[in-house]
């Protein structure tokens, strides 16, 4: 029987003794790619320039972690307290990136989209405003929140803040974003200020660079799997096994706030 035709990847192409990611030689990219602009490379097909691949290192630095309460350390942290692999233990954590917890990124992309494409091109900021504000009666009235804004922790995420600098400092800018911001007006104007929280500032961003939709949920794992496989480590070698994980009832014991040199 003759074998059947052999299928396409576009990825990364393997021969003896070379490995090339999108066309590029892995060797040449080691030390003179950052892992942001590597993650971009393989998502997106192309190498950013410079300051698209500090703003995606910064969007990975960002979501790297947030401290023992998410659902997915909780999710690692149990695992690993029965004994399990590190393996096992951080897919579970992984596991539990859904639609309510990192899946904001994705859905605030959607929405901003939508309200952006209803504000029509080139839209001034009062017909941002006006598509922002209908849209946001029409999530209400349909029992439905505006995913990316608002805070469980924080009232002024500080995250948030940088990733626009960084963003504007690279040049992008849009419809995205100026959705973004003109929801967060609505929200002031309406008294119940929700700031744009991470998520929702990754969401815009990342639709301006033009990601799929598809990748963003996706871009939450890579950013949180090292901040998983730390609380793994430190869950088996510093707690006992089968213990019940409170989130309630933990105490930081880390270095004392520092900074970069």
């Amino acid at each position: 029987m003759p074998s059947a035709d052999p299928w396409p990847t576009a990825i990364t192409s393997i021969k003896p003794n070379e490995v090339r990611v999108r066309g590029y030689d892995i060797a040449d990219l080691m030390g003179r790619v950052s892992f942001g602009a590597a993650v971009y490379l393989i998502l997106r097909g192309e190498l950013p320039i410079e300051p698209i691949g500090r703003l995606m290192d910064a969007i990975i630095v960002s979501s790297i972690d947030h401290g023992a309460t998410p659902p997915s350390v909780l999710t690692a942290r149990t695992v690993a307290s029965t004994g399990a692999t590190l393996s096992a233990s951080v897919s579970g954590g992984i596991s539990a990136i859904n639609k309510h917890h990192g899946g904001a990124i994705e859905d605030c992309a959607r929405h901003l989209g939508t309200i952006a494409e209803r504000a029509g091109a080139n839209a001034d900021d009062a017909a941002m405003q006006a598509a922002a504000s209908a849209y946001l009666d029409e999530l209400k009235a349909q029992k439905q929140r505006m995913a990316g804004f608002g805070h469980r922790v924080h009232t002024a995420d500080p995250r948030t803040a940088r990733l626009f600098e960084l963003a504007e400092a690279a040049g992008v800018n849009g419809p995205h974003i100026a959705a973004a911001r003109a929801v967060e007006r609505i929200f002031a104007d309406k008294g119940k200020p929700l700031p744009i929280n991470v998520d929702g500032a990754i969401g815009a961003i990342l639709a301006e660079l033009g990601f799929d939709s598809a990748h963003m949920n996706g871009i939450f794992m890579i950013a949180r799997t090292p901040g998983l496989v730390a609380h793994v480590v430190e869950e088996q070698a510093r707690m006992k096994p089968m213990r019940k994980v409170d989130p309630n009832n933990h105490t930081y014991d880390g270095p004392s706030p520092r900074k970069l040199p």
